[in-house]
């Protein structure tokens, strides 16, 4: 049985090949009982642990604070895969994650956006009580429960 590590390792291989055929994956919350997706393309791999971000001050931040329940989903394989990762979005505490996210590579509008400056706080999460699942159509190619 793979450990968990090795689990959120591939992952993150998942997303970083979502964002680099597609430029994002999608994040998926409730607003009002009613579903809402987003694009988003942040993540990073950091202790073994696969983190996302959201912008404090927007509605997706209080959706999931309401309802930590939430999917993250995108294509894969030029459109004839796809994967999905979902659970309970548990936000981290302190500035450490949040500004290690913002250096990260690839992400310099960010920290524009996000400075102490603006009151701006990126929030970074990661999923518990996840399962992440690599699709074909009418498959499951691969399932992980973490």
């Amino acid at each position: 049985m793979e450990q968990r590590p090795e689990i959120e390792k591939r992952i993150h291989e998942w997303l970083k090949e979502c964002v680099e055929e597609s430029g994002a994956f999608f994040l998926n919350t409730i607003e009002k009982g009613r579903p809402k997706s987003r694009p988003i393309s942040f993540h990073m791999l950091e202790g073994g642990i696969n983190y996302f971000g959201v912008g404090a001050m927007k509605d997706v931040y209080r959706q999931m604070q309401e309802n930590p329940y939430v999917e993250i989903s995108g294509l894969m394989g030029k459109g004839k895969q796809f994967f999905r990762y979902y659970g309970r979005a548990v936000f981290t505490d302190g500035d450490e994650l949040s500004e290690l996210a913002l250096n990260q590579p690839g992400y310099p509008v960010m920290k524009k956006i996000y400075t102490k400056e603006s009151g701006r706080r990126f929030a970074v999460f990661h999923l518990e009580d996840a399962v992440a699942e690599k699709r074909a159509m009418m498959s499951v190619l691969e399932t992980y429960h973490l």
